[in-house]
């Protein structure tokens, strides 16, 4: 209780004020009865509960586990019975004892009638197609209410990044005559398509650019209907992505591709057709003009294709996505001795297979996720030409044919750990831990291990020309690419060029949204970093790790896509008299979060 307040001023002219507060009793939880339960056993409603006798007193507890305040975690009564059909579900705790410090209760329930859905009527949705909207609705007419598939319903629409996540609404409208209940959805769309605009520095090739573009709600169907064009055929949910980067006549890229998430329309049986095309050519300094030339007379060139077929699972649950891709990709070599150690010209063929089984929870703004979490395993093969061949294996066999088994893990747990003091209850702390691996291995030992396809640790996590041979770019805040002729890491010097066959990566994020408004996502982060990568088994150690700590911020603008800053110390990098600000890097990233 408040006792008494006083206000008055002071000798400056200041209002001061004065409270007297007694605090009272510290009081517990007594013994708690159930009333009215006849689905489940008072037993069952007490384990579900989580509160014994003597607890410390807290309403707030109470009614989130009751599920009269809704919570993030779920897990409550009301959810359970909700879940099952109970749409006119009530309950209600009542003090009936209150004795020293102890209060008893007893939980009153009203369990009604199961409700079965009836209509589902969607609104707002102008440019997206009724189907489109439709098929991401887990609430099904004839079968029962379920207030999860509700939830599970709100997260698939706001991951399709069409609609204003703030702004989907869910409204069940229950007929008690008929033990109905129909849900009208609302929606209100934004723009999802996203422009890359987008400039750096790449040592060796200069100053490059890039444009890019991604049509999110794209409709190939409609691409020769004039009439569609506005400015171009959208709502069919595909996606059509576009880039080109260059800077000028030394570098090249193309990237063309192209997503059905829904192949035949009937299950979550995503395609996706990948074409790109690069050139890196080498400069010569020409005396007689005072400046670099490049010759297509020294060149390495590559063109690949990628074809990719998804599948959502129903077992263990509809979180698991199994993925099978086909890829292929020709490399040239022409006069161009900066690669492979002995060889500078010839082509090679990359022919793999990929299966990535994936479980994705994390929601529900696929921006600034609160909860859940994210798992990949993938395992990557070629044919094992050489297994198969009668002749002598030659070092050249390891780039004419490459062959090689690659198997990729990553995990991502996202945690909310409360609000900031002062904020309101949407802006809370996430944490966000993540662990992932990289290996490749080769299926005879007498080649050598594939120069395509190997990992790339350090820095931003920015492409740079040494992608044109495939390697997975992982990011390392705090370090610059790490370079593998180094002795620790790489002890014989052996193949210093090609990078690393395995590696390590750990992350610890503590993240603060500042505004999670679709228009204009912002958020903070404090993050620590541990990564190593290796050349062989042999050199590998797990506990051998290059570790760095920062500060980050990101913005996502619905036009532009996500843009990043972090500022981080590698605490390896630092040597006896040297300064912080040597062992410190400032990397910025756009259009997506790297690995």
């Amino acid at each position: 209780m408040i006792k008494e307040d006083t206000q008055y001023y002071n000798i400056k002219g200041n209002l001061k004020v004065d409270i007297k507060v007694e605090e009272g009793h510290k009081y517990y939880f007594g013994n708690i009865s159930w009333k009215g339960n006849t689905k489940y056993s008072d037993s069952v409603l007490n384990f579900l509960l989580g509160i014994s006798k003597g607890e410390v007193y807290n309403l707030e507890t109470l009614n989130r586990k009751l599920g009269k305040q809704l919570s993030a975690e779920g897990a409550d009564i009301s959810g359970y019975y909700m879940d099952d059909g109970y749409l006119f579900f009530r309950i209600d705790p009542v003090e009936t004892a209150v004795y020293n410090d102890t209060i008893d209760f007893e939980i009153r329930i009203v369990e009604g009638p199961q409700a079965t859905i009836k209509n589902i009527r969607i609104s707002g949705n102008e440019k997206t197609k009724e189907h489109v909207v439709r098929r991401e609705i887990r609430t099904l007419p004839g079968e029962k209410f379920s207030r999860s598939d509700l939830i599970r319903t709100q997260r698939e629409l706001s991951q399709l990044g069409y609609f204003n996540q703030e702004k989907i609404g869910i409204n069940p409208v229950p007929n008690p005559e008929d033990g109905t209940v129909d849900i009208e959805y609302s929606v209100e769309e934004k723009s999802s398509d996203q422009l890359e605009l987008s400039a750096g520095w790449g040592g060796g090739i200069g100053l490059t650019g890039t444009v890019g573009v991604s049509f999110n709600n794209f409709s190939i169907r409609n691409i020769f209907n004039k009439k569609a064009w506005d400015p171009l055929p959208t709502g069919d949910g595909q996606k059509l992505s576009l880039r080109v980067q260059s800077n000028g006549k030394a570098f090249q890229t193309y990237n063309l591709s192209f997503t059905e998430p829904w192949l035949g329309g009937k299950k979550r049986n995503s395609l996706t057709v990948a074409v790109y095309k690069s050139v890196l050519r080498q400069s010569g300094y020409d005396y007689s003009t005072n400046r670099y030339v490049f010759s297509d007379s020294s060149s390495l060139k590559n063109f690949g294709v990628t074809v990719s077929l998804g599948k959502q699972l129903k077992w263990p649950d509809d979180f698991f996505t199994l993925v099978y891709s086909l890829s292929y990709t020709q490399y040239k070599l022409k006069n161009y001795p900066y690669i492979f150690s002995g060889i500078d010209s010839g082509t090679s063929h990359n022919v793999s297979f990929k299966i990535a089984l994936s479980r994705n929870s994390a929601g529900p703004n696929p921006i600034f996720p609160t909860s859940g979490s994210n798992f990949l395993i993938s395992a990557q093969f070629t044919p094992p030409y050489s297994l198969f061949s009668n002749n002598v294996v030659t070092k050249e066999d390891s780039y004419r044919r490459p062959e090689f088994h690659k198997w990729r893990m990553t995990a991502e747990w996202f945690i909310p750990i409360g609000r900031a003091f002062g904020a309101d209850k949407s802006k809370q702390f996430v944490i966000r831990a993540a662990a992932k691996y990289g290996f490749m291995g080769r299926y005879n030992s007498n080649l050598e291990y594939s120069p395509f396809e190997r990992f790339q640790v350090g820095d931003a996590g920015l492409a740079n020309g040494n992608y044109i041979l495939g390697y997975d770019i992982i990011a390392h805040r705090g370090y610059p690419v790490y370079d593998n002729s180094d002795p620790k890491v790489n002890p014989d010097k052996q193949n210093a060029q090609q990078f690393f066959t395995m590696f390590n990566k750990y992350t610890l994020e503590l993240r603060f949204p500042f505004t999670t408004n679709p228009s204009s996502t912002i958020y903070g982060m404090t993050w620590f970093e541990a990564a190593n990568g290796w050349y062989d088994y042999k050199s590998y150690n797990p506990f051998k790790l290059r570790r760095s700590a920062g500060v980050g911020m990101r913005f996502f603008l619905p036009m532009f896509g996500l843009l990043g800053f972090d500022y981080g110390v590698g605490f390896d990098r630092m040597r006896p008299g040297s300064t912080m600000k040597d062992a410190s890097r400032f990397t910025f990233m756009l259009g997506f979060e790297p690995e």
